[in-house]
């Protein structure tokens, strides 16, 4: 079946109610444990019904957020979601209470218990409308930046379709790219300013009602995380800070001379003076290469890849209306990953087919998973799987990039690494927000100036006024939508680093354990995970400097002033 012909429907709020609480009664009178087992069962399947309809919509509205049909579907989904949740909720604070508990743990698992109590200290009725108000302004949010116009060089462009121009080799054209980018945000700087202070209001008022100091703690349990907590991630930052840092500062000095700039801008953004590198082909042809790669690369690829092709599960055009930016997600009635991307001819098109495959890839290996919230893994795990999979197609970025291959693999490894401070500077900032709700706009502009001056203290705005005032951060999505899921990219990263180190050991014994990492899902937390893995935890101190060595003795063997 195709994607087009996957049905929707709009839920019925009254027959789900109905399907709950006939659950609740059915568990809570059960006899014995396997009774209730059957029941917990049956509540993973109505929780599908649910989650295929919400994915369906979703999609589609982000494929065209002019669609006024899938527009209102959406609104329909913001308001009815919650309550949807307090139905689940309600389910599970029965079986926390089983007295079958240790039989119900054997048969799912501990990690499925774990998850439940920090779903239950995250969730309350008495919040639901405020979790409405902050669906509704994410929504908002998208729509906003979807309705990007900029005028350029005689065209018209969306975000993503400016990209080449802010990556052309040309130093004049970038930096007037940037600028027209900056205009945009500019116009609508009061808007993002009033929808952040709503979406942190409204998140800290849940926070308080649910008798958290502020939304930090709040939070992370919302994403789920079980064993680590915000003093890891604050010990983790400062490896950050103390050994990336420096060597981020290094790589920097290499390009200026590379690109014969003594003081580099925000706008250079090449790589190379001879361009950075570019995929050789367009959208059809990018996918005729990964198609190729993934049969070779393993059974498991090429059966996953073909069933993606086959089900035209692949959305990768730029078009007009079209949400930015890219993501995978999974719509459990047809068992079915779907992958969404804006290519615009640079090498991120193929950072982000790759990217988005891992998680597709994983996800498909842990289908057939019943726990609905243990086929994907929580973010930080998730993101494992997709910079991993960004490595292991290494030996095919000859296909895509011919003659730039070398300039790619550079590229990739030190952007990799490079990305690390700015990770976690988004990360720092949202702590301070979060902790801090009733700062002004302009207060939070100035502290996310002066955070950026720590992690990246080279960057130079030029006469890019606007930037320079503290507002980069309008452009990061996962700061609207998500709070503290940025930091889990940066996790993932190294740990995708030491499968990087591992495939260039020995690549079966590299391969076996990635995919028997993506076959466990979501069935430990991001720490055990790591360790069925082998994977060393960037939680521990002297993690990041160990695995980037090996990544610097590596680009150190590239001449890249010839590049």
């Amino acid at each position: 079946m195709k994607f087009k012909d996957y049905l929707y429907q709009r839920p019925n709020i009254d027959e789900i109610k109905a399907k709950y609480e006939a659950s609740i009664e059915q568990f809570k009178n059960a006899k014995d444990a396997q009774t209730q087992i059957e029941v917990i069962k049956n509540v993973f399947k109505i929780s599908d019904e649910v989650d295929t309809m919400q994915q369906l919509v979703s999609i589609r509205y982000s494929l065209n957020t002019q669609d006024e049909f899938y527009t209102t579907e959406t609104d329909f989904m913001d308001e009815v979601l919650p309550t949807i949740q307090n139905y689940g909720n309600e389910f599970q604070k029965e079986v926390v209470a089983s007295p079958f508990k240790q039989e119900l743990i054997d048969a799912f698992g501990q990690y499925y218990f774990d998850q439940i109590e920090v779903q239950l200290q995250s969730f309350d009725e008495k919040i639901i409308p405020l979790m409405v108000e902050e669906n509704k302004l994410g929504s908002k949010y998208a729509k906003l930046i979807a309705s990007a116009q900029i005028e350029f060089q005689g065209g018209t462009y969306n975000l993503s379709q400016m990209s080449p121009f802010t990556q052309n080799i040309d130093r004049e054209i970038r930096h007037q790219a940037q600028l027209a980018v900056s205009g945009f945000f500019k116009s609508i700087e009061s808007e993002l300013d009033e929808l952040y202070d709503q979406l942190v209001k409204v998140r800290t008022e849940q926070a308080v009602l649910l008798g958290y100091p502020n939304y930090v703690s709040l939070g992370y349990k919302r994403l789920g995380r079980t064993d680590y907590d915000e003093t890891d991630v604050r010990a983790y930052r400062e490896q950050i800070k103390r050994d990336v840092v420096p060597m981020v500062r290094k790589l920097g000095k290499r390009k200026s001379v590379r690109l014969g700039i003594k003081d580099l801008k925000s706008y250079d953004t090449i790589a190379f003076l001879s361009g950075n590198p570019t995929p050789k082909g367009d959208v059809t042809w990018q996918l005729e290469q990964a198609t190729k790669m993934y049969q070779e690369l393993s059974k498991e690829t090429h059966e996953f890849f073909t069933f993606m092709k086959e089900s035209e599960l692949l959305e990768l055009d730029s078009k007009k209306g079209k949400a930015s930016g890219g993501y995978c997600t999974f719509i459990p009635g047809y068992k079915a990953p779907f992958i969404f991307a804006n290519f615009n001819g640079t090498s991120h098109d193929v950072d982000v087919l790759t990217h988005e495959a891992g998680h597709a890839f994983q996800v498909y290996q842990a289908k057939d998973f019943i726990n609905p919230s243990q086929r994907f893994p929580g973010y930080e795990a998730c993101e494992i799987h997709s910079m991993s999979m960004e490595f292991f197609a290494w030996p095919w970025m000859e296909s895509f990039f011919k003659e730039d291959a070398t300039k790619y693999y550079f590229n990739h490894l030190s952007s990799a690494i490079s990305f690390l401070p700015y990770g976690a500077l988004v990360d720092e900032f949202q702590h301070e927000v979060y902790q801090n709700p009733t700062m002004t706009p302009k207060e939070r502009k100035d502290t996310w100036r002066r955070l950026e001056k720590i992690y990246l203290p080279d960057k130079d705005y030029d006469d890019d006024t606007f930037l320079d005032s503290g507002t980069f951060w309008y452009r990061q999505i996962h700061i609207f939508d998500s709070p503290f899921y940025y930091i889990d990219y940066t996790l993932a990263q190294v740990c995708a680093f030491q499968y990087w180190i591992r495939n260039h050991k020995d690549h079966k014994e590299a391969w076996n354990s990635y995919v028997a990492l993506c076959k466990l899902g979501g069935s430990k937390g991001f720490v055990e995970l790591m360790k069925s893995a082998s994977l060393e935890s960037p939680f521990v101190d002297g993690t990041i400097k160990k695995t980037i060595e090996p990544l610097f003795a590596f680009l150190d063997t590239i001449d890249d002033t010839v590049l």
